[in-house]
Formats: C-alpha cells, sequence, structure tokens
C-alpha cells in the first residue's frame, strides 16, 4: 500500500465509571479492507468523551504522520461525530482543546469524512480500547506459566500489602482509604 491511499479509522474510547478507566482503540484499514494498524492507549482516570476524542487524535496523527492525505473515521461517538460535523457545539472545557487540535489536524488532510455507527458495527475498535482499559488496570491477558525449575533457597517472605478501605457500587470498586499501586488486583471482602 502506498501513503498516498484512503485509510478508514475506526475509532472508540470508554471508561469504566465516568470519569474512570478509560482507553482508546483505533482499528485502520486500506481502500480494500486490509489491516494496516491498531492503536490503543490507556489513558488513565478520564470521560468516556475524552477516551472518544483521544482515539480520533490517535487516528490522524496515525493518517499525517504516514502520509496519508484522505481519511474516513468511523466511530459510534454520536456527540464527538456531530461535534466535528459542527451540528453540535463543543461546551465541555475537558472537550474544547482536543476539540480544536482534531480541527487543525483535520485541515492538515486534503479529504476527511466522520461518520457515525452502531456499536456492533465498531468491534474492533471496541475490543482494543476494552484491551487497554484491563492492560491499564492491570487485568491484561494471563501470562504464560513459566518453566518449572528447582525450589530456590528460602527467601525473604515479602511484605504484607496494607489493607484498603473501599466499597462495590454499580460493579465498580470505590477506594476510600489506602494506595492502590499500578497494575494490582483487587480482592473484595466483605466485612
Amino acid at each position: 500500500m502506498t501513503s498516498g491511499e484512503h485509510i478508514v479509522a475506526y475509532c472508540d474510547g470508554g471508561s469504566r465509571g465516568n470519569p474512570g478507566p478509560a482507553g482508546f482503540g483505533v482499528y485502520i484499514q486500506d481502500e480494500k479492507g486490509g489491516v494496516v494498524a491498531e492503536l490503543s492507549q490507556y489513558l488513565g482516570k478520564r470521560t468516556n468523551n475524552f477516551a472518544e476524542y483521544s482515539g480520533l487524535l490517535a487516528a490522524l496523527e496515525f493518517a499525517l504522520a504516514n502520509g496519508h492525505e484522505s481519511l474516513r473515521v468511523v466511530s459510534d461517538s454520536e456527540l464527538m461525530v456531530k461535534q466535528i460535523k459542527g451540528q453540535y457545539r463543543v461546551n465541555s472545557p475537558e472537550l474544547r482543546p482536543l476539540y480544536e487540535e482534531a480541527r487543525r489536524r483535520i485541515a492538515r488532510l486534503s479529504h476527511f469524512q466522520i461518520q457515525h455507527v452502531l456499536r456492533e458495527k465498531n468491534r474492533h475498535a471496541d475490543r482494543l480500547a476494552n484491551e487497554a482499559m484491563d492492560k491499564g488496570m492491570g487485568r491484561g491477558p494471563a501470562p504464560a506459566p513459566a518453566p518449572v525449575a528447582p525450589a530456590p533457597a528460602a527467601a525473604p517472605a515479602a511484605p504484607k500489602p496494607a489493607m484498603l478501605r473501599g466499597l462495590v457500587k454499580g460493579g465498580v470498586v470505590h477506594i476510600l482509604s489506602g494506595d492502590l499501586p499500578e497494575g494490582a488486583y483487587v480482592k473484595v471482602i466483605p466485612e
């Protein structure tokens, strides 16, 4: 594929809680439907709309960095699509700089189109966004088992982790006291 060809970027972003752990996924295809790239990133604690715009910005940056002057974006975010098309105003102070940066990048392309689709038509991008959130939350795929080796000499015991206090509401764990290290798993034990 030559870099000047038209590409299609399926973009999705999400957060678990709003705001909550967030990520985006971008699935990019060439004119014939061949996979060009898969982009994803964990964004930390953000809103779902921030994550949607982050996916759009990643798709635009990919197109510009790789010499693609024609880009069609497909997204299941009706809000973002209508804002980019000028049908809705951008009132959110969090989204305004992202919107403005997207408009600057779009202006550098010779052809740009954005289209809203239902979530089921955006499965690959949704999968990538969920994988980014899982990875950022320490829920990545289970690592392959390590080869069995002889037991080493007795090692000092690892320090016991500090007790965290929190609650579960709507399927989301809310930490009220203590710090959760990056990538840690949470086991909920009723008191």
